[in-house]
């Protein structure tokens, strides 16, 4: 399924739609230099994320962050087969009229991370959408709960916010144009939202698997060494009972992964694994902002030893 609006080059554009200006000390140089000096030695995973926030200004972090410019990259690397189905890109959300949509679908902007709007029948009787003004969430609602005007109003209200708090925190988003992005929605076996498995790629090789499940219920966190080895770390959410398996495509999925993150020196890659094959989530630069939780707080170090942060980046 082809984009109904395609636009923009694949490593990000200047928004044409003004979002919310940052605070001022997201902004501020004096904030910056402050910054840049206290984070000059990082040794933790959380500090090169902050390292890498401050000063990896690159063109590929900007397509990495862009919902839109990172299919391209993605198709270019590892093939369009891994890319969830496209309905359209839209520069106006009042577009979203006009799309042939089924019953079931994913609407997000492609300037944010952890935002989408998902309609499917599957989806829990009372949930609603939020209202426009707090529409930077995510949530599952069925269609009957969806209203195009009102997914159209909040989608709009995406166009003018800004994610990230601005170029002393997460640089990459303030470079994308804001446009909003029509997906396909993915189930598993049985219906349901899909597992979602994130791939630590450091220097071009995974070393860790966090695997996400039950987003609408009880939610789960485990993490994994690439060969499947639990780790008795807690990112916040308890672990799984009993204890997730490894995929049955599981090499795929690192190869896939470590392809994708084979020009950086960290990305984590996201995918899905459906029942009839791999699918692509996202390439996400800043983790938690640079916040990720560790317990213990010694995993926090030991993540940190596989990445070797470059002096400059180029």
């Amino acid at each position: 399924m082809e984009s109904a609006t395609r636009t923009g080059s694949s490593l990000g554009s200047a928004p044409t739609t003004a979002p919310a200006r940052p605070k001022w000390r997201e902004r501020s140089t004096l904030v910056r230099g402050l910054r840049l000096l206290r984070t000059r030695r990082p040794t933790t995973f959380t500090e090169k994320v902050r390292y890498k926030m401050l000063r990896d200004h690159r063109p590929l972090v900007v397509t990495f962050a862009d919902k839109a410019a990172v299919r391209d990259y993605v198709a270019s690397r590892v093939g369009e087969q891994y890319l969830p189905g496209s309905f359209g890109i839209l520069d106006d959300p009042a577009d979203l009229e006009r799309l042939d949509l089924p019953e079931s679908y994913v609407v997000k902007p492609t300037h944010g991370s952890g935002v989408a709007l998902v309609v499917s029948p599957q989806a829990p009787a009372e949930a609603t959408l939020p209202s426009a003004q707090w529409g930077w969430v995510y949530r599952h609602v069925r269609p009957e709960a969806a209203p195009m005007g009102e997914v159209i109003a909040i989608a709009r209200g995406w166009l003018g916010k800004l994610y990230g708090q601005g170029p002393n925190r997460e640089w990459a988003y303030s470079q994308i144009r804001p446009r909003v992005i029509v997906e396909e929605m993915l189930t598993d076996a049985h219906g349901g939202i899909p597992d979602d498995y994130k791939f630590f790629v450091f220097h071009g090789t995974c070393q860790y698997v966090q695997v996400d499940a039950g987003r609408f219920a009880e939610r789960t966190h485990d993490f994994f060494t690439a060969d499947w080895k639990h780790l008795p770390l807690s990112g916040g959410p308890a672990w799984a009972d009993p204890e997730p398996g490894p995929p049955a495509r599981l090499d795929e999925m690192i190869g896939i992964a470590e392809k994708l993150g084979s020009e950086t020196d960290f990305v984590r890659v996201d995918l899905y694994h459906l029942p009839d094959r791999i699918v692509f989530g996202e390439l996400t630069s800043y983790p938690a902002g640079g916040d990720s939780p560790f317990d213990p707080e010694s995993f926090n170090t030991e993540f940190g030893r596989h990445w070797q942060v470059p002096r400059k980046y180029q």
